[in-house]
């Protein structure tokens, strides 16, 4: 018997608005969107912010594409988790099927996701009005409190602190429980209640940390959002066994995100923090949570041969130096076979000694660990990096 699997697929990371410079590029700049796949095969996508373009674009290339009907969750809708919509290709063709969830917004009235919908849409704000899209679609208002069954999974939905309103889910399947909590703000004993609702004993808990806690204590309060601090003491209280950093601020570098995951990491033993391609699977028998992230990350590679001094921290916390050889190098990034298997996101420091005209030169470089496959030698692991120094 193999135990039940479920897929969760990042593909839009980012908070209030899109975000295209360098300095974001490792985590990604498109705004919130997620695709979870059950074991029963029930297809839910969590919001529609810029990222639903690229998971369009994937299906349309006929990768994990949509099911015979695709379900989709709108927490809230500022924004930046509705405006991938009018881009979503799949909408376009009339055989596929999608079921809308989200709340009646006390200032539209009733069938506000469509109104939503349908007022983004209209002219003179794009070029075509929501009747361009010939997929068939249905809504369905849903209320904080409630729980419903799609396939063989439990959805609950959850009021939120965020203005205007906002929902969280909770999706309960064979393989897992996944809270969703993006854009939430603490402070409110009743809508914190349901967030820990939301998160207890999940096995994947995705929260709002697009403040740092300084911020969220002075001129960011009252914004609708959190923390990683927040994110890590709701995920210690309820017993959830792995918390995700999302809706990463437009104004947080990597760097900035790169500290936001160490601080946290500090306080709680599973933490990720959410990148564009990120894809975690829950239920593997007897192994803990893990996020694989993209290859592309790492651009295109060609042969190396370099001595190396690789320093960083193995999944279990333990520090680690090994002397090593860079096989493969590119502008951006490098393969380097290793020993010790590194955590996933987290730092290396590489030292690579390379030949010149005054002879070997050493050349101190920072990576940041993006991929961890099986290495061609025996007891090796292969570590994709990304450069950032």
């Amino acid at each position: 018997m193999t135990s039940p699997i479920a897929k969760l697929s990042f593909w839009g990371v980012r908070g209030s608005t899109p975000t295209v410079d360098p300095a974001t590029w490792r985590y990604g700049g498109n705004t919130p969107c997620l695709e979870l796949v059950a074991p029963d095969g029930t297809q839910f996508i969590l919001d529609c912010g810029t990222g639903l373009r690229m998971l369009g674009n994937r299906w349309a290339e006929g990768i994990n594409g949509a099911s015979a009907e695709t379900h989709i969750l709108v927490t809230h809708y500022h924004w930046d988790h509705i405006q991938g919509l009018p881009f979503f290709a799949p909408l376009y063709v009339e055989k596929n099927q999608f079921q809308f969830y989200s709340f009646r917004s006390k200032f539209l009235g009733r069938d506000s996701l469509r109104q939503v919908f349908e007022a983004q849409m209209a002219l003179p704000y794009f070029p075509v009005d929501f009747s361009a899209m010939s997929a068939r679609r249905k809504f369905r208002e849903v209320d904080g409190g409630e729980s419903f069954q799609i396939g063989k999974n439990k959805v609950s939905a959850r009021w939120l602190n965020h203005p205007q309103g906002c929902l969280g889910f909770r999706i309960e399947t064979p393989a897992g429980i996944v809270a969703y909590a993006t854009d939430n703000e603490p402070g409110d004993q009743v809508l914190e209640k349901n967030l820990r609702e939301l998160a207890t004993d999940a096995d994947i808990f995705i929260n709002d940390a697009q403040f740092t806690p300084a911020q969220l204590d002075s001129r960011r309060k009252g914004w609708g959002h959190s923390s990683w601090r927040e994110g890590v003491n709701v995920a210690r209280e309820v017993n959830a066994k792995t918390l995700v950093l999302f809706h990463h601020d437009p104004d947080s570098t990597d760097r900035i995100v790169d500290e936001i995951l160490r601080d946290a990491r500090e306080k709680f033993d599973s933490v990720f923090a959410a990148s564009e391609g990120m894809v975690i699977t829950l239920g593997a028998a007897g192994e803990p949570v893990q996020a694989h992230m993209p290859g592309s990350r790492t651009a295109l590679r060609r042969e190396a041969q370099f001595r190396a001094c690789v320093s960083g921290v193995t999944a279990e916390g333990q520090k680690f130096e090994e002397e090593t050889v860079v096989r493969d190098l590119s502008l951006q990034g490098a393969l380097i076979s290793l020993k010790h298997s590194p955590r996933i996101q987290s730092e290396l420091q590489v030292t690579m000694q390379t030949p010149g005209a005054e002879g070997v030169q050493e050349m101190r470089l920072r990576g940041y660990v993006v991929r961890l496959e099986e290495g061609a030698e025996r007891g090796t692991t292969a570590v994709g990096v990304v450069f950032t120094d």
